[in-house]
């Protein structure tokens, strides 16, 4: 029997797309539009404190992003503290963008590490408030845990540091995740390229949410096209289950039978 595959919903919204991607580091306005159409996504973040809110016609990169289509999720880039990205997230409203929200509140500039507690600290006030809070995280499942249960729709831990493209260092942690939380799992963080994502996804990961793979590749819609299918692809092998990995050979043709035996 064919294992039937159930669409990625999040605070009771409904996705098709399991693949989440950003706005920034594009070489153009036009070229991040049409790495959005060759992606296939429904969901992208933007960076509100890196908004040019003077910017107009062309120059301004929402008038790039197809909103009739597309689930704008404003991101807390660049804070901090808990105090910081909650006024981002106000801000975000206020500038009618979206009550969905990417939390990510920043501890070291160096790793860009998540600072779990302000994270945390975050999560509980906007929470409260009826933001809906998608936070990026460590790949620690218990931080996960506590996420989850604040009330975030989903929890992104990542699989490396930001803007690494090392790929999936901890699969562990994120299987740990996977079976200790209820919300959607999203990779956030340190897809290099279209065999990381399909990693992720293999896992059991929900979705995988990323910017710099895709933006800071040598052409970037082709790359985009690339982690459409690789995030489908890794998907369709999860749901297929895996053979178990052997020590030694195994015949793929039996052996039973054979003539001479």
């Amino acid at each position: 029997m064919t294992a039937q595959d159930k669409p990625l919903v999040i605070a009771g919204k409904t996705f098709s797309s399991r693949l989440i991607v950003g706005t920034g580091k594009y070489p153009s306005h036009a070229v991040m539009k049409q790495c959005h159409e060759a992606s296939g996504t429904q969901m992208v973040t933007v960076a509100v404190r890196r908004l040019d809110l003077k910017a107009k016609g062309e120059d301004a990169l929402l008038n790039w992003v197809n909103r009739e289509h597309v689930t704008l999720l404003p991101n807390t880039a660049a804070c901090y503290t808990a105090d910081d990205a909650v006024r981002t997230c106000h801000l975000a409203e206020e500038l009618g963008l979206s009550k969905w929200v990417k939390l990510e509140v920043l501890g070291d500039e160096k790793t860009l590490y998540p600072d779990v507690e302000e994270t945390l600290k975050a999560a509980r006030v906007l929470v409260k408030e009826g933001f809906t809070v998608l936070p990026y995280t460590s790949d620690d499942v218990i931080t996960a845990k506590k996420l989850a249960d604040i009330g975030c729709a989903a929890v992104m831990p990542l699989a490396a540091p930001i803007g690494s493209g090392l790929g999936i260092r901890n699969p562990h942690n994120l299987r740990l995740i996977l079976e200790a939380v209820k919300v959607p799992v999203i990779v956030d963080a340190g897809v290099g390229t279209a065999s990381d994502a399909a990693v992720a996804m293999e896992l059991g990961c929900d979705a995988i949410l990323m910017n710099t793979a895709i933006a800071a590749a040598k052409e970037p819609v082709r790359m985009a096209r690339a982690m459409k299918w690789a995030v489908e692809a890794g998907r369709d092998a999860f749901l297929a289950g895996r053979i178990p990995m052997k020590a030694y050979a195994s015949a793929s043709s039996p052996l039973d039978g054979l003539v001479g035996r």
